[in-house]
């Protein structure tokens, strides 16, 4: 697929491009350090997916889009401890008979981003509401720990 054609004319989107290009021509028996299809096409995924992170003195937010999904078909996870994966797939339209696409814009396929949680995130915290194609997922800040006081000890007088 040529993504100058879909408007992708950025460093990124050549640089998966010639990937995917690679692999196809090649074959990872011959070529262990080729990338795989699924990490491509995760890349194409995380890279295709916009999202913003907001900070706030009690959490930290994610704002998702993810357009034409229903929450059932949206995946949060926290992997490895500390991060948050957000994925979802959209399908494309079954054609109706008689009906044919003229041109086709909107995104299909995978919807991915993959955020390290920092320290204080509270794992057990985690909430996902989704409103509109926009997924809001919100990690509660783990209480600041208390500091610690210094030990005094008594000097003996002998």
């Amino acid at each position: 697929m040529d993504f100058r054609i879909t408007g992708f004319d950025s460093p990124l989107f050549h640089t998966l491009h010639h990937m995917m290009d690679l692999h196809e021509d090649g074959d990872n028996k011959n070529n262990p350090n080729a990338a795989s299809r699924t990490y491509v096409r995760d890349a194409k995924a995380m890279a295709a997916t916009p999202a913003d992170i907001k900070e706030d003195s009690k959490s930290y937010v994610f704002v998702v889009d993810m357009p034409g999904l229903k929450p059932g078909d949206i995946k949060v996870q926290v992997e490895e401890e500390n991060v948050l994966l957000i994925s979802g797939e959209r399908m494309r339209e079954e054609e109706k008979e008689g009906a044919k696409y003229i041109r086709m814009e909107r995104r299909v396929g995978k919807l991915m981003r993959k955020f390290v949680l920092p320290e204080n995130a509270n794992r057990d915290g985690i909430t996902a509401v989704c409103k509109d194609g926009v997924l809001t997922v919100t990690v509660e800040k783990l209480p600041p720990p208390e500091p610690k006081k210094p030990k005094t000890i008594e000097v003996e007088i002998c």
